[in-house]
């Protein structure tokens, strides 16, 4: 494994050098890793946020809407000891799609999810107990995500016991919702300041 890994990197540029050195050193854990594409992208943008002062906190989010809705698609990762903290389901909007986000907005009233980098706000206590805001920084992308109460917050409907049984995730109204019992742990983890990138 050790000489592949070698071999590979020597056929890589140096951003993607680094960038696999990071998804190799990667602990998982008992849980699996994003799909590399998905932390590339995820990792540049980061950087990138942490570079510009934008974000504060060295804790990166990954939702990978391109993975079916019954499966684990968010990982929580502390990039200064590249654990990954968590791994889990999460929602897409009611109109992004059934069983996979394919369709995605940043329009008022759309009940659709939106992509690309967040800024993780304040927390707060709403109708579905501890929710987090978020600030998109992508204008046209996800700029409406604040106005649109685009939030981070716990859904009985997220559960991977019902996907099983009806063969998908259950949606939100656009936000990324989490199962109850994880929410305000992920919430605590990642409020204020960390960096959020959904991807498609």
């Amino acid at each position: 494994i050790l000489l592949f890994n070698s071999l590979l990197l020597l056929n890589l540029s140096t951003f993607d050098k680094l960038v696999m050195s990071e998804y190799l050193d990667l602990d998982e854990k008992e849980f699996d890793k994003p799909r590399l594409n998905a932390f590339k992208a995820a990792f540049k943008g980061y950087y990138k946020l942490l570079s510009e002062g934008k974000i504060d906190k060295q804790i990166l989010t990954i939702i990978d809407f391109t993975q079916h809705s019954t499966e684990r698609r968010m990982w929580v990762i502390d990039m200064r000891s590249k654990e990954v903290l968590f791994h889990n389901v999460v929602s897409h909007g009611r109109n992004s799609g059934k069983e996979y986000a394919t369709d995605f907005s940043n329009t008022h009233e759309s009940f659709k999810s939106s992509l690309g980098f967040y800024k993780t706000a304040e927390a707060y206590y709403g109708e579905h107990g501890l929710s987090l805001r978020l600030d998109g920084l992508e204008p046209g992308i996800n700029d409406n995500a604040r106005s649109r109460a685009i939030v981070i917050h716990g859904a009985d409907y997220c559960n991977e016991k019902v996907a099983k049984q009806q063969g998908y995730l259950g949606r939100s109204l656009g936000c990324p919702a989490l199962p109850k019992e994880l929410s305000s742990k992920i919430i605590n983890t990642i409020k204020e300041e960390s960096c959020l990138f959904i991807y498609h």
